[in-house]
């Protein structure tokens, strides 16, 4: 029987990141050994081609999907994703010439060439997928500086990346090339920290490109382990590993609607930011606290968890849920409501954060209820979800369990954060009509992917079904080549972290 290893720190957080010689600890044996192969050494040769000589080593960080849990990690809550057997490599060597020349292996992305000095804002405006390997670089520096580490002057670097977890995916291509910059960077200075603080630094860098990252992303890509998903606690980062119920296998379908997160972060993923801190400081207020005090001190739902389980336990509840449906409308809150009852400028309540000014300035209306109901009961979730898995239910009732539980998450992102878009709901329902126990949207969402629990037997043919009543028409409309399919539909087991390879 499956359980729960309750107690086992995920991923060894006080371990470093490991340095490996080969490459069977990560990518196992048979094809997919020979596939990392293949790919290393055309990786080295395009390094070699670019640079004229050889990359010192390589910086690998795997991709994750999130199990449960979305859309609350930037609220103080735990999720429950997997890293996946995508992932983003970086190769890399010391420079002079006092830059940093980041390359891609794919032809689509530009040279991006940058001053090697850590401490220039990256231009967010002017949006270039060399940027995130920047954030890597400004948070190694910054990092070590806050721990008092001399690294002298600012070293230039040349740099070749590939990927193959999918971009715009919701399987955090950004923070696995955030992750694999970081611990490339890090190598190269000669400095290697533990797990647990390469996690909470790397979520700090990818803020650097404005977007509001909880630490999910980064915490799986540094600290997965393979065969286990992880439970993520925040503040202080922690991973539990979870040994999922034998008989089910996840399928990641991407929707090919394309999640573009930095771009949209001030109508999309900051504005849901926003909005959960509005409703967490309203709540406060109206649960008695003064209006200063939570306006300074109320970040997050959680911080107001405390006050609505109180509330609640009034109400014969103990779920905070309550508290929303009782104290908050459904209706959205305009801006002069909200202001009234803060008894503050939302300019002057955001003052310190621009990416949060942005949101303002864009924002028409604010849906304080819908976003606290989604945070407060997909919290609830992750815990349903890690309590059944270490259950004494058998297998198959775990199983159904779990996929009830994705569903109900789905349908609480859909209708209550909105973040789904048509092409998820399609997918999702043909997921569901085709044998999926459990089927949601996975990563940001607004595009990316789906995440479907399905029984092991049936997984060939659920695929198959998928190509034919999804990625059909679509082939067949030129939105994706046929012999790409297998990057836009595939089957994964929990992976391992992140690595550096010198070989």
């Amino acid at each position: 029987m499956a359980q729960l290893s309750s107690g086992n720190a995920g991923g060894g957080e006080a371990e470093l990141v490991p340095t490996l010689t080969s490459l069977e600890p990560v990518y196992g044996g048979g094809s997919q050994l020979d596939e990392a192969r293949l790919r290393f050494s055309r990786l080295g040769e395009r390094f070699q081609a670019v640079y004229g000589a050889r990359p010192a080593f390589f910086a690998r960080s795997p991709g994750r999907v999130n199990l449960i849990g979305e859309h609350i990690d930037y609220e103080g809550y735990s999720v429950l994703p997997m890293a996946i057997r995508q992932d983003m490599i970086v190769a890399i060597r010391k420079a002079d010439g006092g830059q940093v020349r980041v390359s891609n292996v794919d032809d689509k992305y530009p040279v991006c060439v940058y001053p090697a000095d850590p401490d220039k804002e990256i231009d967010i405006k002017n949006h270039k997928w060399g940027h995130y390997f920047m954030c890597g670089y400004k948070g190694v520096y910054e990092y070590c500086r806050s721990k008092g580490i001399d690294l002298g002057k600012p070293v230039g670097l040349d740099v070749v990346v590939d990927g193959t977890v999918p971009q715009g995916s919701g399987l955090s291509s950004s923070a696995a090339f955030v992750c694999s910059a970081t611990i490339a960077i890090m190598g190269v200075l000669e400095k290697n920290f533990p797990k647990k603080e390469v996690a909470q630094f790397t979520c700090l860098s990818e803020r650097h490109i404005g977007t509001q990252s909880g630490g999910m992303d980064q915490a799986i890509s540094i600290m997965a382990k393979s065969g286990f998903a992880e439970l993520i606690d925040f503040n202080p980062i922690h991973a539990t590993d979870v040994q999922l119920p034998s008989g089910g296998t996840f399928v990641i379908a991407h929707c090919l609607a394309e999640s573009k997160k930095a771009e949209t972060a001030a109508t999309n993923y900051n504005n849901r930011v926003v909005e959960c801190r509005l409703a967490a400081i309203v709540l406060a207020i109206k649960l008695g606290m003064d209006a200063k005090k939570a306006v300074t001190s109320v970040t997050t739902l959680s911080d107001v968890e405390g006050l609505c389980v109180s509330f609640a336990g009034k109400e014969g509840s103990s779920d905070p849920g309550v508290a929303v449906k009782k104290l908050l409308h459904e209706e959205p809150y305009t801006a002069e409501e909200i202001e009234k009852i803060a008894g503050e400028s939302l300019t002057s309540v955001f003052k310190s954060s621009q990416t949060s000014l942005d949101v303002i300035k864009a924002a028409k209306r604010y849906k304080l209820f819908q976003r606290a109901s989604h945070v407060y009961s997909e919290a609830r979730r992750v815990y349903a979800f890690r309590d059944t898995v270490s259950s004494k239910l058998s297998d198959e009732d775990k199983l159904k369990k779990l996929g009830d539980l994705m569903n109900e998450s789905h349908n609480s992102c859909s209708v209550l954060y909105e973040c789904s878009c048509p092409e998820l709901e399609e997918l999702v329902k043909v997921c569901r009509d085709h044998g999926a126990l459990g089927a949601r949207l996975t990563g940001a969402g607004w595009g990316g992917c789906a995440v479907a629990l399905v029984k092991e037997p049936i997984v060939p043919q659920f695929i198959l079904n998928l190509k034919e009543m999804y990625y059909k028409s679509r082939i067949d409309r030129g939105v994706i080549k046929q012999s790409d399919l297998g990057l836009y539909v595939f089957a994964s087991k929990p992976s391992s972290g992140a690595a550096i390879f010198k070989l």
